[in-house]
């Protein structure tokens, strides 16, 4: 291993490693903002690590003449793969986590060209992340909710969940990413809290309420969506309520 000149490429190094880390920084907000699993520090660790890792293959093998910095850039390819396939789940035969998956494994490559020095390449891919996640979300979803027969029926649900205080959070996060696929559209999430009255004095509780819309009736998906939630220990009661929407107000 050669001894590398750090003053030399310390500014360099560092300005791959900045960018890196604002560049996954910008995708883990939009990320974050949508309560994904993957959000802000996965992200920009996905980012930097993988900057780290190039920059690693071009400065500490430089008086190899057989080193090749790209090797290294396969092997994160490689590797961001096991990291996606962490988040990939699937329950009562459907499939979720596999945009976020893609984002970490696209993001993954802005860090790669960050580490290069691949400034432009870089920020153009981070820009083209972020509106693949923002801009083509709606359009996708707009193709999924074309009526596929004349017996649709615009379905609003509620549905609610009681949990402790310290687990609003994460429960906001599981009900949001469980409503948040075809055929379901969510419509809101809103947290209210409920103090009791107990032996020991007041007791705070929250009650995490979503609405979601769906242009066909689908109780079983709901019930689905309750039986996640319920098994949370930080979960007290979950149900959900039905009205149907009248199209006439769309």
């Amino acid at each position: 291993m050669n001894d590398v000149d750090v003053p030399a490429n310390l500014a360099e190094m560092v300005a791959r490693i900045g960018i890196a880390f604002a560049l996954g920084l910008a995708v883990g907000l939009e990320r974050q903002w949508r309560a994904r699993m993957a959000g802000l520090r996965t992200n920009v660790l996905v980012s930097v690590g993988s900057a780290l890792f190039v920059l690693f293959g071009a400065y500490a093998f430089t008086d190899n003449a057989e080193a090749d910095p790209t090797r290294v850039a396969a092997q994160v390819v490689s590797g961001i793969g096991f990291l996606g396939a962490g988040v990939i789940w699937r329950q009562h035969g459907s499939i979720s986590g596999i945009n976020t998956a893609a984002t970490l494994w696209a993001t993954a490559a802005v860090g790669v060209l960050s580490g290069g020095g691949l400034y432009v390449a870089a920020a153009a891919g981070t820009v083209t992340i972020v509106l693949a996640n923002t801009i083509l979300r709606p359009l996708a979803r707009t193709i999924n909710r074309q009526p596929t027969s004349g017996r649709e029926v615009p379905t609003i649900y509620t549905l609610t969940a009681r949990c402790r205080e310290p687990d609003e959070a994460l429960i906001r996060a599981m009900a949001v990413h469980a409503v948040s696929r075809p055929p379901l559209t969510l419509q809101s999430v809103s947290s209210e809290d409920l103090i009791t009255d107990t032996a020991t004095g007041p007791k705070t509780t929250v009650l995490v309420r979503v609405v979601i819309r769906t242009d066909e009736r689908n109780d079983a998906l709901l019930e689905k969506v309750v039986s996640t939630l319920s098994l949370e220990p930080g979960v007290s009661a979950v149900q959900w309520a039905v009205h149907e929407d009248d199209p006439a107000d769309d």
